[in-house]
């Protein structure tokens, strides 16, 4: 489905972040479609520069020549331009549901977001091993939390992909390639089976599946251009 007005959406993105990824999960959700422009971190484009003057990131989405910047951001604007009824809603219509969705959208990238950075540019091994402990926590954390959410039905959106399920599935994909960094594997079906189980459901969805990152060793060889 065309967004409105034609061709008027373009993302600016890498391929391999998280923050990008959820973007494109929740566009396809909404059947959008939209031009997609890779970017290259060690030499930015004026487009992106000019975008997002402030934090100088991606993602960025442009949507009728205006500029929206951060991840969770653009998932909300995307929700209330693209809005329930002619296009699925990722947020909850119920005032407390939402409140509830934006609170642990906002605790994965503070616990898992935060150390996931230490993961990948941290020096030190043991700073590295530290900060996947933490994001163990922050998942066996959100174990209950998807328990309480779901209502015993598949995401944390409950009977369908939702806010938190976008924000938290996004980063699927690194945890493989923690577990080859640091040999951590953080989500485990031992620790966290309900969340073990909502990963593989997540991660196999039409809307996901061709947008996570899989291949470990691409990962890591587009990592140590960063790194060297």
């Amino acid at each position: 489905m065309a967004a409105k007005g034609g061709d008027e959406l373009k993302l600016l993105g890498v391929w391999n972040s998280p923050y990008v990824n959820r973007v494109q999960i929740v566009l396809n959700l909404k059947g959008l479609s939209y031009e997609y422009v890779e970017e290259d971190l060690l030499s930015k484009s004026e487009l992106l520069l000019k975008s997002n003057p402030v934090h100088k990131k991606v993602p960025v989405l442009i949507h009728a020549g205006k500029p929206v910047a951060e991840s969770q951001a653009i998932i909300q604007y995307l929700d209330e331009a693209f809005p329930g009824g002619t296009f699925p809603s990722v947020l909850p219509a119920d005032p407390y549901a939402r409140a509830t969705a934006r609170f642990w959208a906002a605790f994965v990238d503070d616990k898992v977001g935060s150390p996931w950075h230490t993961v990948l540019f941290a020096r030190d091994h043991g700073k590295k091993a530290d900060a996947a402990s933490r994001i163990v926590a922050a998942l066996e954390t959100l174990e209950g939390a998807f328990k309480d959410c779901s209502g015993g039905r598949d995401y944390f959106g409950g009977g369908a992909i939702g806010f938190v399920d976008v924000v938290l599935g996004s980063y699927l994909g690194w945890f493989k390639v923690f577990e080859k960094m640091v040999g951590v594997r953080v989500l485990d079906v031992a620790r966290t089976p309900l969340l073990a189980a909502w990963g593989e459901r997540f991660a196999a969805a039409e809307a996901a599946k061709d947008v996570l990152p899989d291949d470990v060793d691409k990962v890591l060889e587009f990592l140590q251009k960063f790194l060297d």
